[in-house]
């Protein structure tokens, strides 16, 4: 599905984006690993975890290279497109993945864990989207326009919330924003870019909820492994999702969902300024009408990805 295509996948050491690399890769891509290395909490650095996807890209028969850069950095994404374009003459698919986790309840959450969380994931998907959006528009400014795909990576808890998360569901909520932003703006040059919500087993959600993703028995499925969510991750970054841009998909196990996010439902127009009695009588009306919110993750049970 991917020969030919050259696919960057940030935060590729490790989890979900070790997963998605391996899978491009086996379709026929050639993959640019980025991966700093951290720790859960964003600590210390290693090339460790991207060189050790490379290689095993490489002893399958497939192509790649590690980069090691900070994508919340300009100089780390600038470096990311140019590491890309000089390794393999293009890129066709970008792939935002890098995250970590620093959980705490809002009363509790510290200034510097709300900034270190929107860093890494906000502004690390930002980033490597401005230059591979640069590289695209002059791509097609020079007659060479190509089937360029995003995939970005927000979360169930960027959708609903998630008790003890407000930096990350935050983090997440505005990827899905930023996501519709550039799926409008890019499409003139060629450029679809799309979200996933997944679910899956690793480092940031194993110790939270390792009951509910603990591994199966041997020959049953593995509803949690991280390879569940490659495929949809796969064809979103390949030529064959031609028109499919601006959506947000759940995955998880064997389930893909297409998310349906904000829009209109019961309105009612006084067609001159409302007192606050009757915008609350009115408001009250509406919300009999309207369909109930879903449960913040983490309330009554309900789990998060």
């Amino acid at each position: 599905m991917c020969a030919g295509r050259v696919v960057i996948v940030t935060g590729a050491g490790r989890g979900l984006g070790r997963a998605h690399a391996l899978a491009f890769a086996a379709e026929g891509a050639r993959v640019v690993v980025n991966d700093l290395g951290v720790e859960l909490d964003g600590a210390g650095v290693s090339a460790g975890p991207a060189q050790q996807v490379v290689d095993e890209i490489v002893a399958r028969g497939g192509r790649a290279v590690a980069h090691g850069g900070d994508i919340a950095t300009s100089e780390g994404a600038a470096s990311l497109v140019a590491t890309t374009v000089d390794a393999f003459g293009r890129l066709d698919t970008l792939v935002n993945n890098a995250g970590f986790l620093r959980d705490r309840m809002l009363v509790n959450l510290d200034e510097d864990d709300w900034d270190a969380v929107m860093r890494v994931h906000l502004k690390g998907h930002f980033l490597p989207l401005k230059y591979a959006a640069a590289h695209w528009r002059a791509e097609a400014g020079a007659g060479r326009k190509v089937p360029a795909r995003v995939v970005n990576t927000s979360s169930g808890a960027g959708l609903l919330g998630s008790l003890g998360q407000g930096n990350y569901s935050a983090a997440k909520a505005g990827i899905v924003g930023l996501t519709l932003v550039a799926a409008a703006e890019m499409g003139r040059y060629g450029v679809q870019v799309n979200a996933i919500a997944p679910a899956a087993r690793t480092r940031m959600t194993e110790q939270t909820f390792a009951e509910a993703m603990a591994a199966p028995g041997e020959g049953e499925f593995d509803a949690m492994a991280p390879e569940n969510v490659s495929p949809l991750v796969v064809w979103l970054g390949s030529a064959a999702s031609a028109g499919v841009t601006g959506r947000v998909f759940e995955a998880e196990g064997g389930r893909i969902t297409v998310m349906e996010g904000w829009r209109p439902g019961p309105t009612a127009d006084n067609g001159a300024r409302w007192t606050p009695a009757e915008a609350g009588e009115t408001a009250a009306k509406l919300l009999a009408r309207a369909e109930p919110a879903q449960p913040v993750y983490g309330v009554r049970g309900v789990g998060r990805g």
